[in-house]
């Protein structure tokens, strides 16, 4: 195999949204098949936002983020496999976090707020296995401010990349996280990448994982197929989406919450190509604990969330490993091609 390329210089450490204080992370990953569900909790309650971009999302408790709405912070976020019955999983996180006491108090109750977003990963594996309530509260049962595991777990489960030509040419998601800190704050980004488009080094604008060649063996460069004038492959809308959550432990208002998930997209834009289509329901959130006490000004909490989600983006693809579905999908991953084409048919030809 050949050595790693610069990319590959990222597992060493980026972060991980564990890092902002108040925050912690859990996963629920399936064992009968590729899917599962993630969770971001901030028990004591964070100034939340939202930021959709795709065209085809499957999303709860949107609404109750925008700036001009009521509610001042949630308690979790779930993201989720399983297209839109995913969402049944922040069932279970309500009934988690209610058992622990965590959620806004109505006088008759502590009412647990937990937005979500799902994507589809149905194609991988027995569509009828996806997340539910049980999986959701499994997820928070396992959360800790340890750093999360990353790769094939929880919501990057069943995720997959780089499908404009057919899932038959297309790579292994995953779910990354990473960080950055500046003078005592914290900016951190969980994001699992079930992109239509390719997954790109945001550095150096190198192709990582994406659609490959009619062989399989080399990555095909959607954009510039495109550009060429080759026909994508029919895509179902909503079968793709890259989801996320980006905290901070800044003091933010709601409205710099929001600014935040708006600006954290150009993050993904950086790291997918193409991305936001008509078939994805890009999706990302954003929390603010303000557990360090400290405020920072919009242009470098902006930065920072933009530079975490691209990092993580690009981790949710370097962390991910190649699968072969019962079905016979072969789905090669970021790591599968270092070794290059010999490697990769290799691996071809023994799945």
């Amino acid at each position: 195999m050949s050595l790693p390329s610069p990319a590959f210089s990222e597992l060493a450490d980026a972060g991980s949204i564990t890092r902002v204080q108040g925050i912690e992370v859990g996963h629920h990953t399936d064992a009968r098949r590729p899917t599962g569900c993630s969770v971001v909790i901030a028990r004591a309650g964070a100034v939340g936002g939202v930021d959709v971009r795709g065209a085809a999302p499957g999303t709860r408790e949107t609404d109750l983020l925008h700036p001009t709405n009521l509610v001042e912070q949630v308690h979790a976020v779930l993201l989720a496999g399983g297209s839109a019955w995913g969402l049944d999983a922040a069932s279970g996180a309500v009934r988690w976090l209610e058992e622990h006491d965590v959620g806004l108090d109505v006088r008759y109750a502590r009412l647990p707020l937990v937005p979500a977003a799902v994507l589809f990963d149905l194609g991988v594996g027995d569509a009828r296995i996806r997340p539910d309530a049980a999986s959701g509260y499994a997820a928070c049962a396992a959360a800790s401010s340890a750093p999360p595991a990353e790769g094939n777990v929880g919501a990057g489960t069943g995720a997959c990349v780089g499908k404009v030509f057919g899932m038959a040419h297309a790579m292994k998601g995953g779910i990354g996280t990473a960080s950055v800190t500046v003078d005592g704050v914290t900016v951190g980004a969980l994001i699992a990448c079930n992109a239509l488009g390719d997954v790109l080094d945001p550095d150096t604008g190198r192709l990582i994982a994406g659609a490959r060649t009619e062989d399989g063996l080399q990555l095909r460069d959607t954009r510039r197929a495109l550009l060429r004038g080759e026909a994508p492959r029919p895509v179902l809308a909503g079968t793709n989406t890259t989801i996320g959550v980006i905290a901070t432990d800044a003091r933010i208002t709601k409205a710099q919450a929001h600014r935040l998930a708006v600006v954290s997209h150009d993050g993904l834009a950086r790291a997918i190509n193409p991305v936001h289509t008509m078939s994805d329901g890009d999706t990302l959130f954003t929390l603010g604990t303000g557990a360090s006490g400290k405020t920072l000004g919009m242009m470098t909490l902006a930065t920072m969330a933009a530079e975490a989600t691209a990092r993580a983006t690009l981790r949710a693809v370097l962390c991910a490993r190649g699968i072969t579905t019962a079905e016979g999908l072969w789905l090669p991953a970021a790591r599968d091609l270092e070794g290059g084409p010999s490697i990769l048919r290799q691996a071809q030809d023994e799945r």
